[in-house]
């Protein structure tokens, strides 16, 4: 069946929860919830996180996962049919349209991102920052992005092997390549976080994340969070749909969407773990952001003993979180053109490939291009995908629909899923949108001052 769910499914759930975790775990794991917890009151911080993931992502992240294993088709294909099966209006597959579109907008720029990434594995491996001046690799990643052509020669590498894994379909290819790749990263990762014990100041970095100060709490503080609960975990961008699509009908969702939650957020911290005692034993500013990542710890990777393979495996992990998450994002468009072409499985994914990759080349050669991108997808298309399948599966669909794809479920965890997609989660990824068009044109929020939202 060329659809895109159709009778394809996953051959075990550990591929599926590997494939989910996979495409949640993305290059802002690294980097962005470990500083934005720091600077927001450590592990009061959290607390207000997990908050936002309970009562926020967790919840649109089930209805997701439902949307697409009731319709068994693609994010549009599954809107659509759900919404006919409701007795509502098929122009709700909007949803899944918006979902669709900004999920591939973000593939678009990401690619880019993550030739960055491949390259700097392969700078770390052979040794060109080896005992390298600070100020030297710090401006590296200046001459990187300026050098187009090595900048696309990476997107076009990294672009193919997503392709490549995706043209072999669900099982053979994203299946296999997720339960392979996500062991090996979470093994990695938990291996420099020994390391970083042994070698960097554990206890600072500790004091940082987890330390509690209520006093750095604010209104900008919960937008921060909303923003991390809801980006960190992937949903709005239609891959839960897809990949729910493939999911069997004995699965139980709402606790395979406990794990993919409860994964990523550790992952985000355990993260934080790897690398804040580095910069803390280095006494690096903790707030650096992105630079950080390109800039700062590369500088500190290239003085210290084993620093050239510590910096190659922590550039690896970083590539292997950007690729699981860059098939699933291609898998989603993948699973349209089954769906509503005639090209097939590799016929889509070279043909749709092949159309992003030369977005991607735009984004490289500009910037502004690239900003673009990333402030259309993170800033308006994903949480209004969000914002549209919440208010699809709390109000549109009804509650007998809902429970039957939820029927493993007890009665008062539906009665607190189906309140918090219907009031809760709405109204703050509406706050999210709000917060993002407020800083993408620089005006304050009257209540909570200037904010920045977070895209992973």
């Amino acid at each position: 069946m060329a659809a895109g769910g159709g009778t394809i499914t996953w051959n075990t759930r550990f591929g599926f929860l590997m494939a989910a975790i996979g495409s949640s775990v993305g290059l802002g794991n690294f980097w962005r919830f470990p500083y934005t917890a720091g600077e927001n009151g450590g592990s009061a911080f959290v607390l207000v996180y997990l908050a936002c993931v309970a009562l926020i992502a967790f919840p649109i992240l089930i209805a997701e996962l439902s949307v697409g294993r009731h319709a068994r088709r693609s994010a549009v294909g599954s809107t659509r049919k759900m919404a006919f099966d409701a007795g509502a209006s098929e122009m709700w597959s909007i949803a899944g349209w918006v979902a669709m579109a900004g999920g591939v907008m973000i593939l678009c720029f990401y690619s880019v991102v993550a030739g960055w990434v491949a390259a700097y594995v392969f700078q770390m491996a052979t040794g060109v920052f080896v005992n390298a001046p600070p100020e030297t690799v710090s401006a590296a990643f200046g001459e990187l992005v300026s050098d187009t052509p090595t900048v696309i020669g990476w997107h076009t590498m990294f672009m193919a092997v997503t392709i490549a894994i995706v043209s072999f379909g669900v099982t053979r290819g994203i299946e296999r390549a997720v339960t392979i790749l996500m062991p090996i990263f979470f093994l990695m990762l938990l291996g420099l976080v020994v390391y970083a014990g042994m070698t960097g100041d554990m206890g600072a970095a500790l004091n940082y994340l987890f330390a509690p100060d209520f006093s750095e709490l604010s209104g900008q503080t919960l937008i921060a969070a909303l923003g991390q609960a809801f980006f960190s975990i992937g949903v709005g961008s239609a891959i839960m749909i897809t990949y729910g699509s493939y999911l069997k009908r004995e699965d139980n969702l709402a606790q395979s969407a406990g794990i993919i939650t409860g994964a990523d957020t550790m992952v985000a911290i355990i993260a934080g773990l790897a690398i804040f005692p580095f910069v803390f034993a280095f006494g690096l500013d903790p707030e650096a952001g992105p630079g950080l990542f390109f800039e700062t710890l590369p500088s500190v990777f290239a003085q210290m003993p084993g620093g050239q393979w510590v910096g190659t495996a922590f550039f690896t992990l970083a590539f292997i979180a950007a690729l699981t998450s860059s098939i699933s994002l291609l898998q989603v468009i993948v699973s349209f053109g089954q769906e509503h072409t005639d090209f097939g499985r590799v016929g889509s994914a070279l043909f749709f490939g092949a159309i992003i990759f030369m977005f991607g080349v735009g984004a490289a050669f500009s910037g502004g291009f690239f900003d673009v991108l990333d402030k259309m997808s993170g800033t308006v298309l994903l949480p209004l995908g969000g914002l549209l399948i919440a208010v699809f599966t709390g109000w549109v669909v009804s509650k007998q629909l809902m429970l039957t794809e939820l029927n493993q479920a007890s009665a008062a965890f539906f009665s607190y899923w189906r309140f918090t997609i219907r009031w809760i989660a709405p109204i703050a990824v509406a706050l999210i949108i709000i917060a993002g068009l407020a800083d993408a044109f620089g005006m304050p929020l009257p209540l909570f001052g200037q904010t920045e939202v977070a895209t992973d």
